[in-house]
């Protein structure tokens, strides 16, 4: 129970910063680019990048931390952080075949079902 607390509340910290910053650079920018969401898309990639290898060093308590801060608040951010570190792994471990998969699949598919449900939901 514990740990679900954990990255519950570092959710919760996640999805109101992504929700303050891209309110900011809405407030700042007019654009019809999605200025917001693809900064904090590119902010989530370099925070779970420096925080996977950032809470490694923090000593007993280092799961605890990375539980907050990479799975609850970047979680909570942005889930392409996720994405983008884990083609990262991916290519790390040269399963680059796997990586291109992961990558079109999860583009090509995302968009698909987004369309789908927009559909659903029209005929509803």
């Amino acid at each position: 129970m514990r740990i679900l607390l954990i990255i519950f509340f570092g959710g919760g910290f996640g999805s109101l910063g992504r929700f303050l910053a891209n309110r900011w650079v809405t407030s700042v920018v007019t654009s019809v680019f999605p200025y917001g969401t693809f900064l904090v898309n590119i902010t989530g990639c370099f925070l779970i990048g420096f925080l996977v290898f950032f809470t490694e060093r923090m000593g007993p308590n280092s799961l605890n931390w990375r539980l907050f801060l990479v799975t609850g608040f970047c979680g909570g951010y942005t889930t392409f952080s996720s994405f983008s570190f884990e083609n990262i792994q991916l290519m790390s471990n040269q399963q680059v075949f796997t990586m291109i998969l992961y990558t079109i699949g999860s583009i090509v598919l995302g968009f698909l079902a987004t369309y789908m449900g927009i559909l659903l939901a029209r005929n509803i």
